[in-house]
């Protein structure tokens, strides 16, 4: 079961975790059956040894069991240092000495090697996983996709509309879903996409109706119009207007909407307040496996755009 490598996080709280956390016996008997716990990081020594809480306990984890790829020299000391407040996973290595003394040396490496192994065997095109955004950068956001393996979504994978970053989307340390493209086992990588999880047109669409009025996002500016992004996979083409800029906030008119040409025409009404974090996120899939994704409607001329998973 892929619930056992769950992203960093999910099973801090867990009552299992709790449980076994919770005393000598209980991580004695998680070390026997090889389980993946979780604890929070307090810090990280001179040797950059993390230390971890758990329950009324601390535990060690050396340098080289801290992450995969360290004592390779193929993952950089930061993936060390920024685990420091944060939660990790680990498998329970040893435990000696007796209470309150207790010595519990952990390995965070070794759960990411079963992690991966159970990915690399399990994963198919098209499954629906969750997964933690860990950090952004302008070309697409890495993600947590258990025990703290990461992999990226692209930034032109988002979403259908475009964004300047992926910060206009997630925020580091926000839970979302994601769908496999592909796997490269010789590599251990996972591929992702995550716009085929934001509804289609169609979908998106069903949400309107001429004659309301919303708010939306400028995305791009023409001499024709400007583009304003309605929902993370729906945009509309808005009347030229002067002193727009790309990335406002604005209020907009629903002058028609039209599923035949895959059109939704806009008035603006007014510019509004940035507001200081993305919106949240529907998901219209939210488990399974897909096979195939067509983004406009059936009605609709145009082809638009179409993932076939395994394809």
């Amino acid at each position: 079961m892929l619930d056992r490598y769950l992203p960093e996080g999910r099973r801090l709280s867990a009552p299992d975790n709790l449980a076994a956390c919770a005393s000598k016996g209980g991580l004695l008997a998680a070390q026997d059956r090889g389980a993946i716990l979780e604890g929070r990081v307090l810090l990280c020594d001179a040797n950059h040894d993390l230390i971890v809480r758990l329950g009324p306990y601390t535990g060690r984890i050396p340098r080289d069991q801290a992450a995969l790829g360290i004592s390779e020299g193929t993952t950089r000391e930061i993936a060390i240092l920024s685990r420091v407040g944060k939660p990790v996973c680990f498998t329970v290595e040893s435990v000696e000495g007796e209470e309150p003394d207790l010595r519990i040396v952990l390995s965070r490496r070794r759960a990411q090697l079963q992690a991966q192994e159970a990915l690399m065997e399990r994963l198919r095109p098209g499954m629906v996983i969750p997964a933690t955004v860990t950090h952004l950068e302008p070309f697409g956001a890495f993600v947590d996709i258990g025990c703290g393996l990461v992999s990226m979504i692209g930034i032109e994978r988002i979403s259908v509309s475009r964004i300047p970053h992926p910060g206009c989307r997630f925020t580091v340390g926000q839970e979302i879903l994601t769908a496999v493209l592909d796997t490269e086992p010789e590599l251990g990588r996972v591929k992702l996409t995550h716009r085929e999880l934001l509804g289609t047109w169609q979908e998106n669409a069903a949400r309107l109706s001429s004659g309301m009025t919303v708010s939306g996002y400028v995305r791009g500016i023409k001499d024709y119009g400007a583009f304003i992004e309605l929902f993370p996979n729906l945009s509309g083409l808005a009347e030229p207007r002067a002193a727009l800029q790309e990335g406002d906030r604005v209020s907009v008119y629903l002058k028609a909407v039209l599923p035949e040409r895959m059109k939704i025409k806009l008035l603006v009404i007014d510019r509004l307040p940035a507001e200081p974090a993305p919106p949240p996120l529907t998901y219209y899939i939210t488990g399974g496996t897909l096979t195939r994704w067509r983004y406009a409607p059936e009605c609709c001329a145009k082809s638009g755009m179409e993932t076939v998973f395994g394809g």
